[in-house]
């Protein structure tokens, strides 16, 4: 595998950012370590980070190089900041950073990154599990699959439930989203997004998720699967013991990537 630091100007945030790509390379002589290079076009992951973290965070916190240095996919892990992966009402404009720019910039970078849909995976955790979702709901067209890992996947609840632990001020998410009525039944809702993909009749993402029956977000994670099931998603959903750490997305990003390449390979 070859991992890369670059530094790149966002147009559309007006300033300099940073993502980590690992990209497939065929290898024989490393020690303890298999390395396979792509057949065609890369397959691509997008890895979003959560709320406190930046690019830098899944090879930090877990062995992601490791995991996919089997299966000759490229990885582009990006920061996107505390927005929600979301234009916010203050004029940063992530989600189209995130859902537009950025995979045109990595394809520029990289030609052989694959543009298929069926090619390109979102995936993240907590905020990112969020993003992740919205990216394969909200930017069909460029994702075919979107995975999370204890996502904020009932946006709606969890700025309620902020706002009522905070009621002097819950700041980021008015600054983020604006008020709790401009964010029901929004593009940043993400069932409202599930309803208005479905109502274009154009081609529905495979979704994944997990998270922890111990964890603060399982209730709003209950609620979102349910909704989308009914809407005729093909969701793959589960559950186990677990709060919201790394030793559980550590595991189970294995379980996604199996999940999306229909592979039942040991990754370790």
């Amino acid at each position: 595998m070859a991992l890369m630091h670059v530094d790149f100007f966002s147009d559309v945030l007006g300033m300099s950012v940073n993502m980590d790509v690992i990209l497939p390379q065929q290898t024989k002589g490393q020690i303890g370590m298999e390395g396979r290079g792509a057949e065609g076009k890369y397959k691509t992951m997008y890895l979003l980070h959560g709320m406190s973290d930046d690019q830098t965070i899944w090879q930090r916190r877990t062995s992601i190089e490791r995991y996919v240095s089997k299966l000759g996919i490229a990885v582009v892990m990006p920061t996107t900041h505390l927005a929600f992966y979301t234009d916010t009402t203050y004029g940063m404009k992530y989600w189209t950073f995130i859902s537009q720019e950025l995979p045109k910039i990595c394809r520029e970078f990289f030609p052989q990154m694959s543009t298929k849909r069926e090619d390109t995976l979102a995936a993240g955790l907590s905020m990112g599990g969020y993003g992740a979702w919205k990216l394969g709901l909200g930017a069909g067209d460029t994702f075919g699959a979107a995975a999370s890992l204890s996502g904020a996947l009932d946006i709606v609840e969890d700025y309620k439930r902020n706002e009522e632990a905070n009621p002097a001020g819950n700041l980021i998410f008015q600054g983020i989203f604006g008020s709790a009525e401009q964010l029901e039944g929004s593009e940043n809702d993400l069932m409202t997004l599930a309803e208005r993909r479905k109502a274009e009749q154009k081609a529905l993402p495979r979704l994944y998720a997990w998270c922890g029956t111990e964890d603060f977000l399982y209730q709003g994670n209950l609620r979102a699967w349910d909704y989308v099931k009914k809407l005729g998603y093909d969701l793959t959903c589960e559950e186990s013991s677990g709060d919201h750490q790394w030793k559980y997305w550590d595991a189970k990003i294995q379980d996604v990537l199996r999940w999306w390449l229909e592979t039942d390979m040991d990754l370790q």
